[in-house]
């Protein structure tokens, strides 16, 4: 069995145009119903705030692969000087369960939600249908999901892109990897800076309780990361309201379940993934409509790019050897 490490992972160049291929990929394989993916379970005990999730998941197509994601997300880690996140991952081989590949790092997981978000900027602004230039991102928190985001925002809308400004409520030259001084990005104070005007403003905070109600930039795209940033009334200004998946998304104390319990937010309002990259959702998408996207995080979607990672180590040699 190959054995992946954040040195392997890191050490393995990052596509992030391709990332979103896989993911769209792995979204089509959804619309032909070539995937499975249970209700993924929540373990809680003593600080309720803590949770470990099991993420089992199946993606045929060219993908092929089977398999699990266990993370653990604890916030307090933090103040510990110990990360919030650590996962492992299982790749079975798809059609005889070998099992062919782990993956221990959390940095797969952040990738896996970053190559999400890409897939679908990219959509967006293809539907939108001029071309664009001179756009101006936000970012709300500047962990290690902001900075894997604001590098794919670099990455995938390249010479479009003007400004990211950036709001942490840690200092940013303290935060790691941000010492250096990043081209277009501009720290800011606070969070109304980071989000007034722009047109792409995306949440990455580990926010337990929703603040965010600021009118957004008529034609502008919300990317709601971390999903407990934005008060229900927000809903009021979204034209389109894009869920991963629907039964998912819908619990924990989400922002979509605070706007279905407050503001009457139902299945129906909303489109998924599928409905975007197979079915049109975006076909008739105004230059001035509001878009709003709740990814909880599809096991799917690891696995597809743990996938993918896997045929990377296996063609760079970047891996160690487990024996049976």
């Amino acid at each position: 069995m190959y054995y992946l490490n954040s040195k392997h992972i890191q050490s393995i160049p990052r596509d992030w145009n391709q990332l979103a291929l896989v993911i769209e990929e792995a979204v089509r394989c959804m619309g032909n119903e070539d995937f499975a993916q249970p209700v993924k379970p929540y373990l809680r005990y003593r600080n309720l705030q803590n949770r470990i999730i099991a993420m089992p998941a199946f993606i045929g197509g060219q993908i092929n692969f089977s398999g699990i994601k266990w993370i653990a997300s604890f916030p307090g880690n933090l103040e510990k000087g110990e990360k919030r996140a650590h996962s492992v991952s299982i790749l079975n081989e798809a059609d005889t369960g070998i099992p062919r590949c782990m993956i221990n790092t959390a940095i797969i997981s952040g990738i896996r939600t970053a190559a999400v978000t890409g897939a679908v900027i990219k959509k967006v602004m293809e539907a939108r249908g001029t071309e664009q230039k001179d756009l101006v991102a936000g970012m709300t928190g500047f962990g290690p999901i902001g900075q894997l985001h604001l590098e794919m925002l670099q990455a995938i809308l390249g010479n479009t892109l003007k400004e990211v400004r950036i709001f942490d409520i840690r200092p940013f030259d303290e935060l790691a990897g941000a010492r250096q001084t990043i081209s277009g990005v501009r720290p800011v104070s606070t969070f109304e800076e980071a989000s007034d005007g722009v047109d792409i403003f995306i949440t990455a905070t580990v926010s337990d309780k929703p603040y965010f109600n600021r009118p957004p930039k008529p034609g502008s795209l919300h990317l709601n990361v971390s999903l407990r940033d934005y008060v229900p009334d927000f809903m009021d200004f979204v034209d389109l309201m894009i869920v991963d998946d629907w039964d998912e998304v819908c619990r924990e104390k989400t922002d979509i379940e605070m706007m279905a319990i407050h503001k009457g937010l139902k299945k129906e309002d909303t489109v998924n993934l599928v409905d975007v990259f197979c079915n049109g959702a975006l076909d008739r998408l105004d230059q001035h409509e509001v878009v709003m996207f709740n990814p909880m995080g599809m096991a799917v979607f690891d696995i597809a790019i743990g996938a993918w990672y896997y045929e990377k180590a296996k063609e760079l040699a970047i891996c160690t050897i487990l024996e049976d």
